[in-house]
């Protein structure tokens, strides 16, 4: 090989082999700190946008389970408010259809109808107290669909129509506003009929309210499945494996040792050129 001052060709190669060497050891040491294997753009801009975008449904899909959430507590508290009315008319129609005995006074039917105005009394609390978050899916006279119906998020584009509609319920009219009192033996023989046609329609929204329940637990436990397929579909795209990170850190360095010492050799040879005057 020719030996010259002005060009040395060996540095110039040991040259770029350690430039190669250490951003080769750069990249390996920021996957290793940030156990990404494309943590920004300038790693794969193709795969980091997919992932970004991937990212973006999963935090959007966080607003949907709140949404969901929010939707589940208030139909619970529907529900459980809707089950205690049931429970009332319960004690409600003990209480007519004692008093609509033919063989009672009405004094006696004032002592029944005193317990069943308070039952009557308490229904119409239970309804007014059926709210949560500021809404009350039971106590509407008459619903309207477009304010009342409580719509549930279910995805992250917020589409309406894609939305969990559950119908507000007029339970009110079907059962307080129906009911009267026991003071006579005709009111008490209309409200055991009363009571008993109450009884039916809570019966008909406690079974749409427990679907409703049911409906949005599913869609809960289906979007903490969809949050969880997303997240590992991301590691799959950007997850560094450390384990072969880490075989390849110390190729790297035997590698950036190497190409230093072949610098240095290389850097030394016009050393010789000196020698060849000496003599």
């Amino acid at each position: 090989m020719v030996v010259t001052l002005n060009t040395n060709q060996s540095a110039m190669i040991a040259l770029q082999n350690l430039a190669i060497a250490n951003r080769q050891l750069d990249m390996v040491q920021k996957r290793i700190s940030t156990g990404f294997n494309v943590s920004d753009a300038l790693d794969n801009a193709g795969v980091f946008a997919v992932a970004q975008r991937m990212r973006a449904d999963v935090k959007a899909y966080d607003a949907v389970s709140q949404s969901v959430s929010r939707g589940t507590n208030i139909v619970n508290v529907a529900l459980a408010a809707a089950e205690g009315l049931s429970n009332l008319l319960i004690e409600m129609k003990n209480k007519a259809v004692a008093a609509a005995d033919p063989s009672l006074t009405n004094a006696n039917r004032a002592l029944y109808n005193e317990d069943y105005q308070a039952l009557l009394g308490q229904m119409t609390t239970m309804l007014d107290s059926a709210t949560f978050d500021g809404f009350n899916l039971i106590d509407k006279s008459p619903p309207t669909p477009a304010t009342d119906d409580l719509q549930v998020l279910t995805e992250p584009t917020a589409n309406p129509a894609n939305a969990i509609n559950i119908a507000a319920l007029d339970i009110k009219s079907t059962t307080t506003a129906t009911l009267g009192d026991l003071t006579t033996l005709a009111n008490a023989q209309a409200e055991v009929a009363a009571v008993n046609l109450a009884l039916d329609s809570v019966s008909a929204n406690l079974a749409i309210l427990g679907g409703a329940a049911a409906k949005l637990e599913a869609h809960s436990v289906f979007i903490g499945k969809l949050q969880d397929a997303l997240n590992i579909g991301i590691g799959n795209l950007v997850d560094a494996d450390l384990g072969r990170e880490s075989a390849r850190l110390q190729s790297l360095q035997i590698k950036q040792q190497l190409s230093t010492e072949a610098l240095s050799i290389a850097n030394s040879r016009p050393q010789q050129i000196l020698s060849l005057f000496r003599n």
